[in-house]
């Protein structure tokens, strides 16, 4: 009796497990993802080919969580607040990666990308000064997806994953800032969530 307790419970574990990851899928299949086309796939790592893309981005602070309200500046900017008083879909994933500033030092910004039919000239004015407007240009990306929490450590661990992938693939880094996307809310559990860091790359290094 003991071993057939132990059995049951095992499978109202795994069909726990499979119904939260399904859940899980729904949620993020129901909104648009940014897109791109896969070049090639390599268990967790991709080569990928980018449109150019519409984002809005917003600076952040030292923290890994949202105590800075970056994610609520943009959340604000879709749901009207902005000069057109537009309200534009939610898409993920949700960005964050660094950007120059004047003093020749570095800003960690958060970005949502908006829907892939809005061009430039259709992206709102942002009522909010501290959010502004950014074209990401057309690329190739190499790119490691995983799972998990955020935190710079794991930032860092992936990080130099990807890097190496690339060297061991002779391709040549266009841009040594990564980019990290985020697909998943907070309360999903750790073990579905989409995560990924990419690198810009150019054609392969010459031999």
């Amino acid at each position: 009796m003991k071993t057939q307790a132990i059995a049951i419970g095992s499978v109202v574990v795994l069909v726990a497990i499979l119904v939260a990851a399904g859940g899980c899928q729904a949620v993020r299949a129901g909104y648009e993802t940014a897109s791109y086309r896969v070049i090639q796939s390599d268990g967790a790592f991709q080569l990928r080919e980018y449109p150019t893309l519409q984002w809005v981005e917003t600076s952040m602070g030292t923290t890994s969580g949202d105590s800075d309200g970056s994610f609520g500046r943009l959340f604000r900017f879709i749901t009207g607040g902005n000069q057109a008083q537009q309200k534009i879909a939610m898409t993920t994933p949700v960005y964050m990666t660094a950007t120059a500033t004047p003093g020749n030092s570095t800003q960690r910004v958060m970005a949502f990308v908006m829907p892939k039919d809005m061009v430039a000239t259709a992206v709102p004015t942002p009522s909010d000064a501290s959010v502004r407007r950014r074209e990401v240009a057309a690329g190739r990306f190499a790119v490691r997806r995983f799972s998990g929490g955020r935190s710079s450590e794991r930032e860092a661990e992936f990080l130099e994953e990807l890097q190496g992938w690339v060297a061991a693939r002779g391709l040549a880094v266009a841009d040594p800032t990564p980019i990290y996307g985020y697909f998943d809310p907070p309360w999903t559990p750790s073990i579905f969530r989409r995560n990924e860091v990419m690198l810009r790359v150019s054609e392969p290094l010459a031999p």
